[in-house]
């Protein structure tokens, strides 16, 4: 698997704390090796348009789509819940 960013996400990536871009960059790699991984909590978040969400800690989460073998990473935010 590989994944591409958005410019959407790149802009939303870029204005967290470094702390939170090497917790992200630690989950990523997580996905690329089982999107199972417990710690990520993957799930579907939207079924019509195919968006997942992944949790990077507590706070915050990342949204991505999956086409063949390359998850698209669309947006990180701050979690409300």
């Amino acid at each position: 698997m590989t994944v591409e960013t958005t410019a959407r996400f790149d802009r939303s990536f870029k204005k967290f704390t470094p702390e939170i871009q090497a917790a992200f960059h630690k989950q990523a790699a997580f996905l690329l090796r089982d999107i199972r991984h417990p710690s990520l909590r993957a799930k579907k978040y939207d079924e019509t348009y195919g968006i997942w969400q992944a949790r990077v800690n507590d706070n915050v989460r990342f949204y991505f789509v999956i086409a063949g073998s390359r998850y698209t990473l669309l947006d990180i935010e701050r979690h409300a819940g």
